[in-house]
């Protein structure tokens, strides 16, 4: 699995980078069937967290959070990526 994690606006510190990677590992169950997770977060008015994960199998799926605090931001979006996952590994389940 390719991650790649940049910033947007600012600079992220390495205690964010270390904590954006510590969430990452929520996902390492799907590690085999993901080619690349891609995550930008923004800093505008409020932080946005952002992630692409492109699967193997060409599926591609996109989730976004806002809130006023980098830390909840990259929850919430952590939060939804896993849903997403869970749910793309049962269609792929469900087809075989």
């Amino acid at each position: 699995m390719n991650t790649e994690i940049k910033a947007v606006h600012f600079t992220l510190r390495d205690d964010a980078k270390e904590y954006v990677q510590k969430k990452i590992e929520r996902i390492r169950n799907a590690e085999n069937m993901i080619v690349d997770l891609l995550i930008t977060l923004t800093k505008g008015k409020e932080f946005s967290a952002e992630a692409t994960v492109n699967f193997r199998w060409g599926v591609s799926t996109h989730v976004q959070e806002k809130d006023f605090e980098l830390t909840p931001a990259i929850d919430k979006m952590m939060d939804k990526l896993d849903k997403k996952i869970t749910k793309e590994k049962e269609k792929v389940k469900e087809k075989r």
